[in-house]
């Protein structure tokens, strides 16, 4: 039984429910993010809800399950997706590359005969001369705001960064679910630990007991108040920093280089903003969704019997068109052959013709 492409991917990556979901190799910080999340926030809802509901509004608990379900599918969705990998060249692709494009080099000489191709292009981005770079992995020159991720081992179109929290890398495909992930966990941070204190608060003040009293009736809301107050800090300064990015159509990987920073005096201009920060954010968060290139359910060689079928078709073809061209030069004889004028077209046609090679 013939293999599906996604059981023999070349790149460090985990694939479940038969190739549907792609992963990085390492996830194991994936099932700390997910049990810290689903801890906290499995002990507000049944230490903390109850009591809310009753003297606060019943739709303390209904608000924080809504911000959990939208940060678990917004988790999932980065998480479980294809980031956009590009596919690594095949054969003959790597073979075109390595020799050089010049259309009039033939490709079937011997390596000693062929000199290394730059290893960039320069090509026009909205007036902007943008460098794509060859990538000795994947053998493909990569597409612009691509890179090649050393964790997964794949090149990535518009590469964010690798995020170990999530489990797999964030690009063009899961950028926005990852943008969307980071705000509603911030949203969701802030909400369990203003209203855990707020259990606290109000616990004290009803029993008229010391602060220290009444965290001690409660200490799953101490705990909760504790997780959130230090996740808040560093999930808030990221959602500001992706924010700054999306508002600039910039990628994590950008900024880091430096890639649209001042250099030499010269202003370098980004090519892909839009000059304006609700113009960059619409293209980001609501601009189409990408398909993945990577075909990971297909058998592995149906792509090479495509192939095979094309050529077998094309054969044909070029033999008919030998055949017809062949039948359309005869000759007729006017001479009589036993008294009856002899047409030579039907017996040309019907004569067996062996097929000349291509």
């Amino acid at each position: 039984m013939s293999k599906k492409r996604w059981q023999v991917f070349p790149g460090k990556n985990r694939f479940f429910c038969g190739g549907r979901i792609i992963m990085a190799k390492q996830i194991n910080v994936f099932f700390v993010t997910l049990i810290l999340l689903l801890g906290v926030c499995v002990l507000f809802f049944v230490f903390d809800c109850e009591y809310l509901s009753q003297k606060v509004h019943w739709l303390v608990p209904v608000i924080a399950g809504v911000l959990l379900a939208f940060t678990l599918l917004f988790l999932f969705r980065t998480s479980f997706s294809d980031p956009g990998i590009l596919p690594r060249a095949t054969g003959d692709e790597a073979l075109f590359n390595d020799r050089g494009a010049d259309n009039n080099v033939d490709l079937t000489q011997s390596s000693a005969n062929f000199r290394n191709p730059p290893r960039t292009k320069d090509v026009q981005v909205n007036g902007e001369t943008v460098k794509l770079k060859y990538c000795f992995t994947c053998k493909i020159f990569r597409p612009p705001r691509a890179s090649h991720c050393s964790m997964c081992d794949n090149c990535i179109e518009r590469f964010d960064h690798h995020c170990p929290w999530v489990g797999n890398c964030v690009g063009k495909r899961n950028y926005r679910y990852f943008y969307l992930m980071i705000v509603t966990i911030t949203i969701l941070c802030i909400y369990v630990l203003a209203f855990s204190i707020a259990h606290i608060v109000m616990l004290s003040r009803e029993k008229e007991n010391t602060l220290i009293t009444a965290m001690s009736e409660t200490p799953a809301s101490v705990i909760e108040a504790l997780i959130a107050f230090f996740a808040v800090w560093s999930v808030l300064g990221l959602a500001g920093f992706h924010s700054y990015l999306a508002g600039t159509n910039q990628t994590t990987n950008e900024e880091i280089k430096g890639s649209w920073a001042q250099r030499h005096g010269e202003v370098v201009r980004n090519p892909y903003t839009t000059n304006n920060c609700c113009g960059n954010f619409t293209k980001i968060l609501c601009g189409p969704s990408y398909t993945s290139l990577l075909r990971l359910r297909e058998d592995k060689n149906k792509e090479k019997r495509d192939m095979e079928e094309v050529k077998k078709k094309i054969e044909k073809l070029m033999f008919e068109q030998q055949n017809n061209s062949n039948s359309q030069g005869h000759w007729t004889n006017s001479q009589p052959h036993n008294g009856i004028p002899v047409d030579h077209t039907d017996l040309q046609t019907q004569l067996p013709r062996t097929p000349t090679p291509s």
